[in-house]
């Protein structure tokens, strides 16, 4: 699988990769009457990626998170519904803080953790 941000192959691949398919409601329109049933107002279909890396170099995840330091990007990727790659511009959310270790003269980092979500 393929993945880029902004046109460029990001620096490493996670570990885990997980698309979620979100329906996004109008907050207004949708409600459940009295009697329980559901009156739904889609607006759209979103994307959600999940993601996870194991141990990176400190090169490596400085490379990640300024590929991903803009408030919107746009990421390639295999998309789950479609079944084709696609560009669909996102952006990111809280990025765990890694428990760095140390090896020799080089700082090692595991577990980076994020979320890609469609604007």
């Amino acid at each position: 699988m393929l993945l880029k941000i902004n046109g460029t192959e990001i620096a490493a691949y996670p570990a885990t990769f997980q698309p979620t398919v979100m329906d996004l409601d109008d907050g207004d329109a949708t409600v459940r009457t009295a009697n329980g049933t559901l009156n739904r107002s889609r607006i759209r279909v979103l994307r959600q990626i999940d993601m996870t890396w194991g141990i990176l170099t400190a090169a490596q995840i400085s490379a990640l998170l300024q590929s991903m330091s803009g408030v919107f990007f746009d990421f390639y990727y295999l998309d789950i519904m479609s079944g084709k790659y696609e560009t669909r511009r996102m952006y990111v959310g809280n990025r765990t803080a890694p428990i760095a270790l140390s090896k020799g003269n080089e700082t090692l980092y595991n577990a980076l953790k994020l979320t890609l979500t469609e604007r």
